[in-house]
């Protein structure tokens, strides 16, 4: 099965309740959530108050992806304030296996994600505790950037993996997808697509309406 993440990373915060509705009502079941601290990517985005308030408005699967240094500061609050998943780097944390536990400990499902570059072998020794493994198609930092193609060998790549040995691992990408190339890292073998622009630029209703055809 497949699942369309919606990233509030590109919505409008002058409205952003009003933007959450729709997607609640819109078929998608996840939203992803970006949070960036100006360290381990360059940007800074929001935060545990952002969160709180969207758990208050929403009861979709609240996608965490932390892109932040020393992440394991921070799962524990992340969690309590509603995160269902939270998705760490392995570029960016020390004690990958601990804060996997931790992320499990508390309740939420785990995610390990890995830049354009990192080849996959990285997050191998942890597919054990990983419930998605998350391919990022863009340079993590900013929105809008077009799409790493390279990147489709990976998906291809983890997928024969997963379906080898580790059957109930989704594999979620995130970055540049649009309706252009959605078919294309479906065929590849990701399940769970994160988009923002190609979401919340226009109507939202029918953005989302048209992945959702596509996605079957």
């Amino acid at each position: 099965m497949n699942y369309l993440a919606p990233s509030i990373l590109a919505a409008d915060f002058c409205i952003l309740g009003e933007q959450l509705d729709k997607v609640n009502k819109s078929g998608a079941e996840y939203l992803h959530i970006d949070v960036m601290d100006g360290m381990f990517v360059p940007s800074i985005s929001f935060g545990m108050p952002v969160l709180e308030c969207v758990r208050k408005r929403t009861g979709l699967f609240l996608d965490v992806h932390m892109m932040v240094a020393k992440p394991e500061r921070y799962i524990e609050e992340f969690i309590r304030l509603g995160a269902d998943g939270v998705t760490i780097h392995v570029e960016a944390c020390d004690c990958i296996e601990q804060t996997l536990q931790k992320i499990r400990q508390l309740g939420a499902k785990t995610g390990l994600a890995i830049n354009p570059d990192t080849p996959i072998e990285k997050v191998l020794p942890y597919m054990y505790l990983v419930d998605m493994v998350l391919i990022m198609t863009v340079q993590p930092g900013f929105g809008g950037q077009k799409y790493i193609t390279k990147c489709l060998d990976k998906i291809k790549k983890m997928r024969s993996i997963v379906n080898d040995k580790y059957p109930n691992v989704k594999i979620e990408i995130d970055g540049g997808v649009r309706l252009e190339n959605l078919k294309e890292n479906l065929d590849a073998g990701a399940d769970v697509i994160v988009t923002g622009s190609a979401v919340f630029k226009g109507d939202i209703d029918a953005n989302i309406k048209n992945f959702m055809k596509i996605m079957g």
